[in-house]
């Protein structure tokens, strides 16, 4: 009992910084692209270089995080694709939209996650419906205070990013419950850099400035690394849904940042919209979340071995 609340601790500790990183994340990549990178060179390189130095760390420090069973790798392989795709859209969407705008939209990760739940047969309650109803409600005000200047490409490509990571969440929770954090964040940024990495070579027509600083492109890497470290760790011990919601302290991170240092402002009716998203997702604190246990029915129900060989240099269940 006291190692699970130690746990818990632990979780609910690692949950709350990782939103201190996952909220930088889109004010250095706003200002990578800024000076003159592409997005899809932005997130080439956050992605190739977090998983290299991981790599390189692991090796050298902790060998034994580098063991992982074969159906972990096919679960990180595709937690890893799938967050790669939105993260391509998600740096494509920060290209053409302003960070507290594009923040907002991608915070309704929550919503999309609530919804694979509902796909994955686990049906939520009705003040989930009253929430999924309130978000959007609160897309529509934040869109539609002009709409003659909404680039609803740049909206819909960070809304594809926002499900693209909501429905990563659980597949990463499923390899969770018996591999380390560090060992499922590395193989994910690993999965991640062999798909964006070939579609920066493939797709990339925008020419490198000479001259460009490299600094926000360090401090992307270096808050990509950590908010997934921090972020894994903190669905091992608390489960998807709950790191999800306190995760949500990111938006209040971007939208403080963005309008400090890129003197960003909303309108009053992006200001309504934001307020119906932010209700929304704080109602899930009154949801009644059961524990997060292993299921083995549902969608992800293979995403298990049959029996955890006894000979993995791992600290039992770490």
């Amino acid at each position: 009992m006291i190692n699970k609340k130690r746990g818990q601790v632990t979780g609910i500790q690692a949950a709350l910084v990782s939103p201190l990183f996952l909220g930088m994340i889109p004010i250095f990549g706003k200002q990578a692209i800024i000076s003159g990178f592409s997005p899809l060179a932005v997130v080439a390189l956050r992605t190739s270089m977090a998983a290299g130095i991981l790599l390189i760390l692991v090796a050298i420090f902790r060998r034994s995080y580098l063991f992982i069973y074969p159906v972990g790798i096919i679960g990180c392989a595709l937690a890893g694709a799938i967050n790669g795709i939105g993260s391509l859209f998600y740096y494509l969407a920060l290209g053409r939209l302003s960070v507290s705008v594009g923040q907002l939209l991608y915070s309704l990760y929550p919503v999309f996650l609530v919804l694979w739940l509902i796909i994955d047969h686990q049906l939520p309650s009705k003040l989930t419906y009253i929430r999924i109803g309130l978000a959007l409600l609160g897309v529509i005000f934040l869109t539609s205070f002009n709409s003659s200047h909404v680039d609803w490409i740049g909206v819909g490509l960070m809304l594809g990013a926002s499900a693209m990571y909501a429905i990563h969440l659980p597949i990463n929770q499923r390899v969770l419950y018996d591999i380390p954090a560090p060992t499922v964040t590395l193989y994910t940024l690993l999965a991640m850099s062999a798909v964006v990495v070939p579609v920066y070579f493939l797709f990339n027509q925008q020419p490198q400035p000479i001259g460009t600083s490299w600094t926000p492109v360090i401090l992307l890497t270096i808050v990509t690394l950590f908010s997934r470290l921090t972020l894994f760790l903190g669905i091992k011990k608390l489960g998807g849904l709950q790191t999800a919601l306190l995760g949500l302290g990111e938006l209040l991170v971007s939208i403080t940042v963005g309008h400090l240092w890129l003197h960003e402002n909303l309108q009053v009716v992006q200001w309504i919209g934001a307020a119906l998203l932010g209700i929304s997702l704080l109602l899930i604190g009154f949801e009644k979340i059961k524990p997060e246990k292993r299921r083995m029915q549902g969608l992800l129900g293979w995403l298990r071995p049959p029996e955890i060989p006894p000979d993995l240099p791992w600290v039992p269940r770490d």
